[in-house]
């Protein structure tokens, strides 16, 4: 409590703090009315604590992100990752170099490296089995964009609403709400991924399918042979060359005029093991749903055949099964890989719907914090388009989902002699001791 208060100038509603740690006049007519008294003992100061929710994702693999869009940094921290698993900052960065701003011209030209750094859980290349904890500093802050910004909420960001529910906000780049936040979710993905590749083969491949009006039919990329060269072949992430190019121009065609558009970005899993999922409450689709959406200015979700499938007859839509090598598999793919909330071993596809980026160089009509009606222009360095440095943050969130349910699969499912005639078991991938060692 003493370092919110203690802080409280950087924060909007916060001034009244005279740096001696005695509360100002704001502070002192808010406790009052509130009738807090303060203990002396810090022990006792302790059970005031505030606990911050919402941070965390997880049960078994649990990732905890931290930091501001224009704080000291960001970073995560992940707890529950097996020991002995080979890992490395340059792997963690491959993921981060296709998240990273400034990397074109449809993207925010801010310019951060997003250089990552260990600080704990590795020892000699590999997992220890304790938190692992990663940083990446903020090097190129421009907080003075921000200052019309700290008293006009900007249409349809959460500089609203994190006053509704806080009183209090940072406000530069948004804080917790920038998509900068997003750094420490995609280094988690990162060595989920790898575990996930490791375990069974599984790959997790995202891409943008449409961007503003330019929509990739789906027939034009084959779900069996994708690859992660395709996608990365262009700056807007699209497998196609020829709507790739159409995707460049629609996004320009805004960013000229301070504007900004949505999209779509769509993401597969091949290999995902048999039996992920858990019934009622839990379904795969379901936490694979919450995870996508739970990252900045999405607005939709589907899976499998989605909202087209309203319009068939059970019979057209069913996925008739048959036999292929021993395995039982469904001739088509309309359940999108989960049955009962289960993954039954296809292909899993999923589409995720952005929004246009909120933050836009438009004058707009909005209200100050103080109930007055204005407008405002507002400043920074914002993307006209979200979806092509998406594709990583969607890769990263289907991964922390099916490792945490491959983990709760183990846990109730494998312990003890499974049932060869029903169940899969997936041979380990275990790296050769030369690899162990870089």
């Amino acid at each position: 409590m003493t370092s919110l208060i203690g802080n409280s100038q950087r924060l909007i509603g916060g001034s009244g703090c005279d740096g001696s740690g005695r509360v100002g006049s704001l502070q002192t007519k808010l406790f009052s009315s509130l009738s807090i008294r303060f203990p002396s003992r810090k022990s006792q100061l302790r059970r005031l604590e505030i606990q911050a929710a919402g941070s965390s994702y997880g049960n078994y693999f649990r990732v905890t992100t931290f930091g501001e869009s224009h704080g000291g940094g960001v970073g995560c921290i992940i707890d529950g990752c097996p020991p002995r698993v080979p890992i490395s900052e340059a792997d963690l960065q491959y993921e981060l170099d296709r998240r990273r701003p400034g990397q074109s011209r449809i993207t925010t030209p801010r310019k951060e490296t997003d250089t990552c750094r260990i600080a704990s859980g590795v020892a000699d290349g590999v997992t220890t089995g304790s938190p692992i904890k990663v940083e990446v500093p903020n090097t190129d802050q421009r907080g003075k964009d921000y200052t019309e910004m700290s008293q006009a909420y900007r249409p349809s960001h959460a500089d609203a609403t994190y006053d509704f529910k806080y009183g209090v906000r940072s406000i530069q780049g948004g804080g917790r709400s920038s998509a900068r936040e997003t750094i420490g979710r995609v280094i988690g993905g990162a060595l989920a991924k790898k575990l996930l590749k490791m375990y069974a083969g599984t790959e997790i491949i995202a891409y943008v399918s449409q961007a503003h009006k330019v929509i990739l039919p789906e027939e034009l990329v084959d779900f069996n042979t994708l690859t992660i060269e395709q996608v990365e072949s262009n700056i807007a992430r699209c497998p196609n060359p020829e709507y790739a190019e159409k995707m460049v121009e629609a996004i320009d065609a805004v960013r000229t005029k301070g504007d900004s558009v949505g999209g779509v970005v769509t993401c597969i899993v091949r290999n995902c093991p048999r039996g992920l999922g858990s019934p009622v409450f839990d379904k795969l689709e379901a936490e694979l749903a919450k995870a996508a959406l739970s990252l900045p200015a999405t607005k939709g979700f589907e899976y499998g055949s989605g909202f087209a499938g309203t319009f068939m007859t059970g019979s057209e839509h069913n996925d008739e099964f048959y036999m292929e090598n021993g395995h039982i598999r469904t001739r088509t793919n309309r359940s999108g890989g989960i049955q009962g909330g289960i993954s039954n071993g296809e292909i899993i596809n999923m589409r995720i719907g952005f929004k246009p980026t909120s933050t836009i160089s438009k004058k707009q009509n909005t209200v100050t914090r103080d109930r007055h009606e204005t407008e405002l222009t507002a400043r920074g360095r914002h993307d006209p388009c979200v979806v092509p440095r998406a594709v990583p943050m969607v890769e990263a969130m289907v991964a922390l989902v099916l490792i945490d349910q491959l983990m709760a699969h183990h846990a109730q499912c494998m312990m003890f002699p499974t049932n060869p005639d029903l169940q899969e078991a997936f041979q380990l991938q275990v790296p050769e001791p030369a690899e162990l060692s870089l």
